[in-house]
């Protein structure tokens, strides 16, 4: 015997920005979202059945009607508001997820003042939400941020770990640590000022990083999840992959030249993964 297990389907990398204009100059927001619905689309499956089907090419016409329509500053809020719409035109659907990816853009600024209308990208790195919600049920909110490089050039060491009869690597009391972290964290309730959390949340972690005085990237790591738990208390958990980007002292004795920790080759493959979920105590 054969049956259809969990399903879903939906519309993925719909590209949207967004310009608010007003008095004072222009806002500026690019994003990628996705769209995925679950529900009774069996028929479908099993019979070719479409009678159920939103096609996803609506669902892509959706996101921007709801973007148009929206006066959501926090991507949380533009998901619930984007999730509600499927779910309130979609009895046939159990459950709506919603994932948007938010682009760092900034004003251009001369003279220290923003430039009301022309922006820069940040940098690569990704602001991220997926909102999920099944029909009368309470929403759920993990957000996060993906690919924020850092490098630091001092106060990080690696010492006293297992040497065994392949261990080549050196000890060391001054290396460069470079990482590119991708964190999510999980909201305590559907209505909170997302935006500012955000920036709080993320200065917490950076200050940390900076500071902190590392013995390992697993050590870091921990008190980076531990300074945004202790600073944002909207949140109950969050979990934080740092990847151990190498930048490896190159050896100059050859051309007759000493190297005091200041040429190196940066490399990202092969890298260090380091991952942990830290949580407050139930």
């Amino acid at each position: 015997m054969i049956e259809l297990a969990e399903n879903r389907y939906g519309k993925s990398r719909v590209r949207l920005m967004k310009v608010t204009r007003n008095d004072r100059g222009h806002d500026l927001r690019e994003g990628t979202v996705q769209v995925l619905l679950k529900g009774d689309f069996d028929s479908a499956h099993l019979l070719g059945d479409n009678s159920k089907i939103l096609p996803t090419d609506t669902m892509k016409n959706t996101v921007y009607s709801i973007a148009r329509a929206s006066k959501a500053t926090a991507m949380e809020d533009y998901a619930k508001e984007l999730a509600d719409f499927l779910l309130g035109r979609n009895r046939q659907v159990e459950s709506v997820s919603i994932r948007v990816e938010s682009a760092l853009w900034k004003h251009l600024t001369f003279n220290g003042e923003p430039h009301p209308t022309a922006f820069m990208r940040g940098s690569a790195e990704l602001q991220t939400t997926v909102v999920e919600r099944a029909q009368n049920g309470p929403f759920r909110i993990v957000s996060g941020l993906d690919n924020l490089v850092l490098l630091k050039t001092a106060n990080s060491g690696f010492e006293g770990y297992i040497k065994d009869s392949l261990t080549t690597l050196p000890e060391t009391k001054d290396r460069l640590f470079g990482t590119a972290v991708c964190a999510t964290w999980s909201y305590i309730a559907p209505n909170l000022p997302f935006d500012c959390i955000r920036v709080t949340l993320r200065e917490a972690m950076l200050r940390t990083f900076a500071n902190h005085e590392s013995k390992s990237v697993q050590q870091t790591l921990y008190a980076m999840a531990e300074s945004a738990l202790e600073n944002i208390a909207e949140i109950d958990e969050i979990e934080i992959i740092m990847p151990n980007k190498h930048c490896l002292l190159v050896d100059l004795s050859r051309f007759g030249q000493d190297n005091p920790n200041e040429i190196f080759v940066p490399t990202d493959e092969p890298h260090g993964y380091i991952e942990a979920r830290v949580r407050r105590k139930v």
